[in-house]
Parts: C-alpha cells; structure tokens; sequence
C-alpha cells in the first residue's frame, strides 16, 4: 500500500504522541504509531505538534487591509469605525475587494488558517462587497473553506433597502443570514429583525450568524431574543450569536436565566477578543469593563463558544495578522483562563470549536477526514499558543500548500549555546 504524504512522529492535539498520519486522496487514511508504508512524501514531525487547521468564524474581509482609505478612524471607538466604513463603502470597487481579501487569503493560508466566516455588507445597493467576495469566494475554493454572511451593516429595518439587498445576496449564493439587532433604532425593531431574519434563515434552510448585543449596555438582550427564536423555528444548531459583549455587564442573576437559554437553543457563541477589548468600555473611567463575553461560564453550561479575528487593518482595527493564536492567547488571557485545561480548551476555540459552529464537513484529525491540518513548532497546544508557533507545514488536500522556516535564534555569547529554540523551554509538570 503506497499513500500520497505521511507525516510521522506527530503529536496531536489529544495528548497522544509519536503518532504517524496517512494521507491519500484527499483524506485522512491512518491515525497510528508505526505506518511503514511508501509515501509519495514523507514529513518528520520530529515531535512537533500536528493539528487541524486553525478556523476563523467572525471576520469582515469586504473591508480587510483598507486601513486609512479614506481616512484614519482618529478615535479608534466603534461607531466611528462604522461611519468611516459608510464612508469607504461609497468608494468601494469590486477589483479593490477582491485584491484586498485575496493578498488576506494569502496571508490565512501562510499562518494555517484555512476556513474562514466572514461578514459582508449588503447595505450598499450596489452590492460592491458581496460581489467581490462571491469572487473570491471560487478563487480560493480549493485552499479554503470560505462561507459568506449577508450581513446588514446599517440595520435590517434602520436602513431602507437592507432587507431587499439581504434576499438578493441570499439569491446570489452568499450561504448565511446575518442580523446587527442592537443597531435598529428601538430594541422593539432589534427584536424584530431577530424574527424576520430568522424565519427568512428557516425559508430557505440556512445557517444565521448575527452581530448580537455589541455594546456595553446591559439592557441590550437581543440573545435572549435569538435563542427563543431558534427554539420556535427548530433551527438548533444552526444559529450562532457573534460578540455578546454586552453580557460581560449584566447582573448575574440574569445571566444565570439566560446562559441555560441558549444551552436550551443550541447557539454557538463566538467572541471576538482583540476587537471587544479594544472597542468595549470606551465610556468608562476606572474600574474599566473588560468587555469580553462570559466565556467561562458558557463553557460550564456547554455552549459551543469560538473566538473570531473580526478585523485585521480596517476601519474597526488597525492591528492583526491573521494568527489565531494570537486571538487564542488574548482570548484566555482576558478570561483569566490560565489553568491547562482552560488554555486547552482556547486552543479549541479556533479550531474545533469554530469548526463545529460552521458545520465543516470533514474536519479534523480522524481516519476518513479531510487531509488538512498543519505542522507547528510546539509540543503541544499549550505550547502553541504561548510561542505563537511557527507554521512549519500547512497541509491541504494531502498536499502540502505552505511552508515556514523553523524559528532558531543564533547566539554568539561565550559559554552558551550556540542556538536558542523556544520549543525547548517547557513546564516541569509531572
């Protein structure tokens, strides 16, 4: 028996080490010690850490390294991010969007990132950003899994062509319907929108992603709102409520009714932690709200929570690179998640998590899934996400699509070693 790639001396996510992995065809043939067949292509592991692909379900690549056009967002707060994009949107060019999302593409797939959510605007009637991204979209359909969410930037009922514009991207092939129900006018029309754009999901049996009470403001309860529609429109599942910030300013008694709701509902939650640390509590002195949704209380009721990137050099945030370890690491340290378990468990919230949440079809490390995944420089997750590993290998396909350079410093100190490599230094756990 002859495969295409085998990858020996891995060790994976679960603990397991020393594990050899089989490719052939596209998938996954053997997860096991000892594989000593013919490969086309071997790659020694040497230990290092082989992990699915890092997953991304929050992003905005319609506006994605268009920092500073028109103009700097001065205050760097989120409504002005937003008025700066209204800005921007009116000099949007389909060549722009498509050339900005395809060099980001390019940089996804450098850091082992291969499947990605991402948000479009349909409050343009010109339809600039859905188009361009539809565009890319077949461009980078066999290196990344990308899904589409008709997303109504300015509010499904405050801006009067979004619903028309929404069911036109829907025709056009964008997968999954987005909602922004704290950015209606009252939260009589927010819940509202909930309704519609859920049913509109359940007519055509489609996933929903919404932007879900992004504010600060405790009385903001849209997600209560989502899961009881989720529920009465057997969408379980299938519904994700993206940000939630504002429940990190809820009274805990609330919380306490609401967290069993979504549970009850089966709502994936995806934050976004370098975006909601940055751009929450912008009105507050000291003490300062942190922003973040309840990511540890969610766990303890079994919600599927994810972390996304949201934004990497636009109007919203002019910092990010496209590493989901970076998102990992901000989102556990915000948490105060720093027991070995926690930090496990923020490592599956860009991969396995977010993963689940997009319902991937094949994904993962098992016999029979697809052969994508990545090689690091780290022993193990947690190792990942304190070093930021380098990606020594992406996997797609059985085939290997980028490639980095080990990080080894050289010294030149009398009496030391020569080379200084940060995977060598490691907890003494017993």
């Amino acid at each position: 028996m002859s495969f295409d790639l085998l990858v020996k001396n891995a060790n994976l996510p679960d603990g397991r080490h020393g594990i050899d992995i089989a490719c052939r065809d596209g998938r996954i043939e053997a997860v096991e010690a000892g594989i000593t067949a013919d490969a086309g292509q071997v790659i020694d592991a040497g230990g290092h850490l082989v992990s699915p692909p890092f997953v991304d379900s929050h992003f905005h690549m319609d506006a994605t390294l268009s920092l500073g056009l028109p103009r700097m967002n001065r205050s760097g707060t989120l409504l002005e991010g937003i008025a700066l994009w209204g800005e921007l949107k009116e000099i949007l060019t389909v060549d722009a969007v498509v050339e900005r999302a395809l060099r980001y593409c390019d940089l996804a797939v450098s850091q082992g990132l291969l499947a990605i959510r991402t948000h479009v605007d349909v409050c343009d009637d010109r339809l600039t950003g859905v188009k361009g991204l539809l565009e890319v979209r077949e461009k980078v359909k066999d290196y990344i899994d990308l899904q589409l969410v008709a997303f109504p930037q300015d509010g499904l009922y405050r801006s009067a062509t979004a619903e028309k514009n929404l069911l036109t991207a829907l025709d056009m092939g964008v997968d999954i319907v987005g909602g922004i129900p704290h950015f209606e006018r009252t939260m009589d029309d927010g819940a509202r929108s909930v309704a519609r754009l859920c049913e509109i999901a359940a007519e055509r049996g489609l996933m929903v992603d919404m932007h879900c009470d992004e504010t600060d403001d405790p009385m903001s309860r849209h997600i209560e709102t989502l899961a009881y529609q989720t529920q009465r429109l057997g969408l379980q599942g299938r519904v994700a409520g993206s940000h939630l910030t504002s429940m990190h300013s809820m009274d805990n008694y609330y919380v306490s009714k609401l967290l069993p709701l979504i549970a009850e509902a089966e709502v994936h939650a995806i934050a976004n932690p370098l975006i909601n640390i940055t751009l929450q509590g912008r009105h507050d002195t000291y003490p300062k709200r942190r922003g973040q949704t309840r990511v540890p209380e969610m766990r303890s009721y079994g919600i599927n929570v994810a972390f996304g990137h949201d934004c990497v050099m636009d109007p919203w945030y002019s910092m990010g690179s496209g590493d989901m370890l970076e998102v990992a690491s901000m989102g556990l340290h915000v948490a105060q998640m720093t027991s070995r378990d926690a930090i496990r468990y923020c490592y599956d919230c860009v991969t396995a998590h977010p993963a689940k949440a997009m319902n991937l079809d094949g994904y993962g490390l098992d016999k029979g899934c697809k052969a994508d995944f990545v090689l690091l420089q780290a022993r193990d997750t947690i190792e990942a996400i304190r070093l930021k590993a380098t990606r020594l290998a992406v996997v797609k396909s059985g085939k290997v699509i980028a490639t980095t350079p080990a990080r080894q410093a050289q010294l030149t100190l009398p009496g030391r070693p020569a080379q200084v490599d940060p995977a060598s230094y490691a907890p003494h756990e017993g």
